[in-house]
């Protein structure tokens, strides 16, 4: 029974060390010790790059672009070597213009004024074409188998383009007048298409008698009505 001793006891130290080894393998497969108490072996967080800003847009041309005002302007004078009157005016872009001798002679014109141009056109066939800037406009009008050219500056109220439109009797009166920087004004009237010299108008307030009825003459600021 004594010879046993010395067995069992290597056997038990065989048995141990068995043991360990078995315990060291299952924590190196297990990553080193790394510990995972849950036991859901969940991978390490990671941070998502942070996506990049699209390019900006570059901006086109229309919208970088600043708008074209629009032409607000009243001209006003004597056409080159006398004999008649002119004025243009014009809102937001639309010119009307009128000129006339002041006896009977008379044309009224509509079109445009932008970008330094001006382009009207009147009833048969009467045109103006013509630039501004610098505060003058320059130009030719053609009508009635006529030209005329002018040079005239600016001008601000009362001076100006003024027009009236009624019917008085039943018949049709239309007016218009040119009042100049020094106080002067030239216009005719047509009453049912016969033109006559216009009598003279209160700058400031329009009045004006024609064929005995009380009219009002206003500044021109639009498209012609009644033309």
């Amino acid at each position: 029974m004594k010879r046993n001793g010395p067995l069992i006891t290597l056997l038990a130290g065989l048995a141990l060390a068995a043991v360990l080894i078995t315990v060291n393998l299952t924590v190196t497969a297990r990553g080193g010790g790394d510990p995972d108490p849950a036991g859901f072996g969940a991978a390490p967080a990671t941070t998502a790059p942070a996506a990049s800003a699209p390019p900006s847009a570059a901006p086109s041309a229309e919208a970088s672009a600043a708008p074209v005002a629009k032409v607000n302007a009243t001209w006003a004078g004597t056409v080159d070597g006398g004999g008649a009157t002119i004025a243009i005016a014009v809102t937001d872009g639309v010119a009307v213009a009128y000129l006339c001798d002041g006896k009977k002679a008379e044309v009224w014109l509509q079109g445009t004024a932008a970008a330094g141009k001006l382009a009207l056109t009147g009833k048969n066939g009467a045109k103006l074409t013509g630039t501004f800037g610098g505060g003058k406009a320059t130009g030719t009008v053609t009508a009635n188998g006529r030209k005329w050219t002018f040079t005239v500056k600016a001008v601000a109220k009362p001076s100006g383009l003024y027009r009236a439109t009624a019917t008085v009797r039943n018949a049709k009166v239309v007016g218009g007048w040119i009042v100049l920087p020094d106080g002067r004004q030239v216009g005719v009237v047509t009453v049912d298409d016969v033109p006559q010299p216009a009598p003279a108008i209160d700058p400031g307030t329009g009045a004006v008698t024609v064929e005995g009825a009380a009219l009002t003459a206003a500044p021109v600021t639009g498209a012609l009505s009644g033309n």
